[in-house]
């Protein structure tokens, strides 16, 4: 059986949003067509059988003016949480000859009536009162078009409804990009597409319900004069008791979990800045740094596990501790544990574990990354660009490139495919054994490392009008400079030309006058380095050492001084050395 949503467009000039979930309330398809022939050719395949199709436009109008007594009715209760309905009467255009509703559900073979317990029907929906109810909302979510929203509010508000929508619905990967679609959109007009789809799951959710759970159900108005069905209001604002939702669909938690997704974004947006920052700030080079907020339906999936029919959270929201995640990825082995040191210095680490010294510990080969929990300190509590991660935690996952690209795959293998019973022992072996393999090359792409160190590479000729030091010059340059230093980020060469060009240095000779007097000796003990800095990091600290106040007052400096002047007063030759 499929429950089918269509967010009807009143004319087929607009777009109208379609939805299919299967018997246990998962997405199956999700589209937007403009002409009644494309609606019936995507559903067909889903209307064949056994069907609810729940569809957010009139069906029966027979009022000459004013609104139908069903919106009348639907209004008066939900009018305080602003989800009243727009009227519906023939004096408009667009009903004289009937409604498109009553024709589409007729193009699909249904039947209309709302009582009817007929195996393949239609009813007709309401978005904005549904999400009342489903929700547990006091208002409801704006995002639709309406003078004085902007861009900016509608897109955050879509993706609020997107998240709640993700707390009882199982979505695919069609709709994770339309969520990429919507966090991209410049225009109001890119919202519209994305919106009458999302409207039309919520329409899908209510038919649903009318097959699953009737009772849950009010119908307003009739069949002679127009009606609406929408899950019913008990109180000032309620819910659909859990027990007549699908299997799958999640607690109160979980709802309140799609409430504050949103904020959770942005936390982890500032959680990856936090770390970028303390890695470029330490001269440690890594691949990437990226993060997410858990998705509503992964925090739903792990917030309803239980074993031996226990749960095993009690308190989802609080035992939960993925919900903002980062990823580091490292090049070589050390530097997974020098990354885990800087966090260590910088922020508090609220729990450390390294998973592949763990399967190690178990005489085999596995799963191999550092993961952390991290708390802002004490001196960033109070700072505006972290006001999001203010009293939450974060989950940083610190692994090679190759750890990295092991632990997808069997990810993907394992828990993401099928694999077939038969060849179970044969595919954890396999995996073994690519984890041995992998923990040699990780050894061997260390020793690489190690054995480059102070190696020049070849310089190319620049051929462009660039003013700066060619990044790759300087590069060869500073591999010589610094012979003990570990290659930075080859993005970082180019920032630091660009700082050299402010202090009128442009060429290797000119460098090298400005660093005769720079004792680097003298700089590693004082900043007492504990884990290696590249190559660009050590001239950073050297140019801080020769031109002091000048270097930090630098246009690229600007969004650093605090932490440049705490290294300079580490500089100072009259402040004790480290112990």
């Amino acid at each position: 059986m499929h429950f089918v949503g269509i967010d009807l467009a009143w004319g087929d000039r607009k777009p109208t949003g379609l939805a299919v979930l299967d018997e246990d309330g998962n997405l199956v398809h999700i589209s937007t067509v403009r002409t009644d022939e494309e609606v019936l050719a995507h559903l067909a395949p889903f209307v064949e059988g056994d069907c609810v199709v729940g569809i957010d436009a009139p069906l029966v109008v027979k009022n000459a003016t004013g609104s139908r007594p069903a919106e009348k009715q639907l209004s008066k209760d939900f009018r305080r949480f602003d989800a009243g309905t727009h009227p519906s009467n023939t004096a408009k255009q667009v009903f004289v000859n009937g409604t498109r509703g009553a024709r589409v559900a007729k193009l699909l073979g249904l039947d209309i009536d709302p009582r009817s317990g007929r195996r393949r029907r239609a009813i007709e929906v309401y978005p904005h009162p549904a999400t009342i109810v489903l929700f547990s909302l006091d208002h409801i979510v704006r995002y639709k078009h309406k003078s004085g929203r902007d861009v900016d509010l509608l897109r955050s508000e879509l993706l609020r409804l997107m998240a709640l929508v993700e707390s009882i619905v199982q979505t695919d990967e069609t709709w994770s990009a339309l969520r990429s679609h919507v966090e991209r959109a410049t225009k109001k007009s890119q919202l519209q597409v994305v919106e009458d789809q999302v409207d039309a799951v919520i329409c899908a959710q209510v038919a649903l319900l009318a097959h699953r759970a009737p009772d849950s159900l009010t119908t307003y108005g009739d069949l002679e004069t127009g009606y609406i069905v929408t899950p019913s209001l008990t109180g000032a604002t309620a819910s659909v008791p859990a027990h007549i939702l699908p299997a799958h669909i999640p607690s109160t938690a979980v709802q309140q979990y799609a409430a504050q997704h949103a904020d959770l974004r942005r936390a982890s947006d500032e959680a990856v800045a936090l770390v970028t920052d303390l890695l470029d700030e330490a001269g440690i080079n890594y691949l990437s740094v990226t993060g997410r907020a858990k998705s509503v339906a992964s925090f739903a999936e792990k917030a309803t596990r239980t074993e031996g029919g226990v749960p095993v959270y009690s308190d989802p929201a609080s035992q939960i501790s993925d919900q903002i995640g980062v990823r580091v990825i490292t090049y070589v082995i050390g530097d997974v544990k020098a990354v885990a040191e800087l966090l260590g210095d910088q922020v508090i680490v609220k729990d450390d574990r390294d998973m592949g010294q763990e399967t190690a510990s178990e005489g085999r080969f596995g799963y191999a990354s550092r993961h952390l929990l991290i708390a802002l300190d004490p001196s960033r509590e109070d700072r505006s660009e972290y006001v999001g991660l203010r009293g939450r935690t974060a989950q940083v996952q610190v692994r090679t490139v190759l750890q990295h690209a092991w632990a997808e795959f069997e990810h993907d293998i394992r828990y993401k495919g099928s694999v077939p019973p038969e060849h179970v022992g044969e595919f954890d072996r396999r995996f073994t054994l690519a984890a041995g393999l992998i923990e040699l090359a990780d050894q061997e792409f260390a020793t690489i490392r190690e054995r480059l160190r102070g190696a020049t590479p070849a310089a190319r000729d620049s051929i462009d009008d660039d003013p700066r030091i060619d990044p790759r010059e300087l590069a060869a340059y500073l591999a010589g400079q610094f012979a003990d230093a570990a290659w930075s980020r080859a993005e970082h060469y180019g920032w630091i030309s660009g700082l050299l060009l402010e202090l009128s240095i442009v060429s290797l000779d000119e460098l090298s006058d400005a660093l005769q007097a720079v004792d680097a000796d003298a700089i590693a003990e004082r900043m007492d380095y504990r884990y290696p800095p590249g190559a660009v990091r050590r001239l950073d600290d050297a140019l801080l050492w020769a031109y002091a106040e000048r270097f930090v007052a630098l246009r690229g400096n600007a969004h650093r001084t605090d932490a440049l002047r705490a290294r300079l007063d580490r500089l100072n030759p009259e402040r004790p050395l480290p112990h």
